[in-house]
């Protein structure tokens, strides 16, 4: 297990961690999220010794990190740490080496993975040479060369095509299948709602919220509410204490309501503009409590999240 303890780290006058502390277990996907500027690169570079911590600690099975485990864990930079102009399968076979592979594994490692990701055809191309979605692959395929028990990535879905999404799903999957810990930020939120099995949410620098998807459903005091009105009266608003209109489609209007709303009068309010067509109560969504988390309570701050399919927005 990894376990980020009370996390602290000041860059001037500004708080990077201000004592986070988390769990991430072997066989687990966690999606580690925050809006920009949250403290989220820091504390994954901390885990490498990257980021000298000004207190806290990164604990691995209950003792103190240190370079012979750091060899054992793989790191996926938001940033490209690529040589352009090598060859990706030497590329790859040199990174595995650096781990502590004989090259004879990391050439081997290395042919499994490119099949793997359906690169084995540009083995021998140049990382320049490549599209972003290949670069990105490969720079997966570099944490992961050596097998590592650890597995941490940043922003690992930035700028992929549908089927890249797709593949790099299916290979965190199975690798947290075979006992991996991993754990990735992401501004993806729907997409982290389907992947993860657990969710950790910091906000300018502290703890915001962690829990698995039903944990912090259950413990949310906001739900969803969709209603579909007829004749298009999506000018509709509810007038009912506590809730909120998140956003207007089309002859739907998507609502926040506490969790102990009167939905009697809601469903009366929206019989009121016109015929209902349906009328959803739902749990809320990993957006809703992800914007409730870091304090975005504007209507121009919701729709335009909602309207990135879940994407947090650039609050600072």
């Amino acid at each position: 297990m990894l376990r980020l303890d009370n996390l602290a780290k000041q860059y001037g006058q500004v708080t990077a961690l201000d004592g986070v502390s988390f769990d991430v277990e072997r066989g687990n996907l966690l999606g580690f999220l925050g809006p920009n500027g949250a403290g989220k690169t820091t504390a994954m570079r901390s885990i490498f010794g990257l980021v000298a911590l000004d207190s806290g600690q990164v604990l691995f099975d209950g003792h103190q990190v240190g370079p012979e485990d750091r060899l054992a864990f793989g790191y996926m930079p938001e940033q490209r740490g690529l040589y352009t102009s090598m060859k990706v399968g030497e590329q790859l076979t040199y990174f595995g080496t650096l781990h502590g592979l004989s090259r004879a594994n990391a050439t081997k490692s290395t042919e499994v993975l490119l099949e793997e990701m359906d690169l084995a055809d540009r083995i021998d191309s140049k990382v320049e040479q490549l599209s972003h979605g290949n670069q990105q692959r490969v720079q997966l395929a570099a944490a992961l060369v050596h097998d590592p028990s650890v597995l941490v990535l940043d922003e690992p879905f930035s700028g992929l095509d549908p089927i890249g999404v797709t593949s790099m799903e299916n290979i965190l999957r199975e690798r947290a299948g075979r006992g991996s810990a991993v754990m990735f930020s992401s501004h993806q939120l729907d997409l982290v709602e389907g992947l993860c099995d657990e969710v950790v949410i910091i906000n300018k620098g502290k703890l915001a919220l962690h829990g698995s998807m039903d944990e912090l459903r259950q413990r949310s005091d906001r739900r969803r509410l969709e209603v579909a009105l007829g004749d298009a009266a999506t000018d509709w608003t509810p007038g009912v204490a506590g809730v909120e209109v998140v956003k207007r489609s089309s002859n739907r209007v998507f609502l926040s309501v506490p969790v102990d709303v009167d939905l009697s009068a809601v469903l009366a309010s929206a019989s009121s503009a016109g015929s209902v067509g349906a009328f959803t109560f739902e749990p809320p969504t990993l957006s809703q409590m992800f914007r409730q988390a870091v304090g975005i309570e504007d209507s121009d701050a919701i729709e335009a999240v909602d309207g990135m399919g879940g994407r947090a927005v650039g609050h600072q």
